[in-house]
């Protein structure tokens, strides 16, 4: 049991890997040269697959809050909590004023424009 754990754990490994250097590239950024507010998602997601939380949200602070809000809404398709819907309403308000506040503080302290 041991040996195909670890045997799973060095293939999620090299799909991580591999993942490092198929990384999308940010259309925005390619012809505009402007960060998009999605910008660091895709790396903040690799870095919290990888267990580490703190680069995570260095790299793009929504990305937990938006899993727990995507985790929370298959929940309740699954089994309909009584106020459900009011707390995802609140859940994705929370996800967009992280995800336009950080962008804001990027243009305001990077200078991207």
């Amino acid at each position: 049991m041991n040996c195909s754990l670890n045997g799973i754990i060095l293939a999620c490994n090299g799909f991580l890997e591999w993942l490092e250097h198929h990384l999308l590239s940010c259309p925005s950024k390619a012809f505009f040269h402007y960060d998009c507010p999605g910008c660091g998602m895709q790396r903040s997601m690799l870095a919290l697959f990888k267990g580490d939380l703190v680069q995570s949200l260095q790299l793009y602070p929504a990305t937990i809050p938006i899993f727990i809000l995507v985790a929370y809404t298959l929940l309740h398709l699954k089994f309909s909590f009584k106020n459900g819907a009011v707390v995802i309403k609140w859940m994705y308000v929370f996800c967009t004023v992280i995800v336009f506040g950080v962008y804001i503080y990027k243009i305001v302290t990077h200078k991207i424009f």
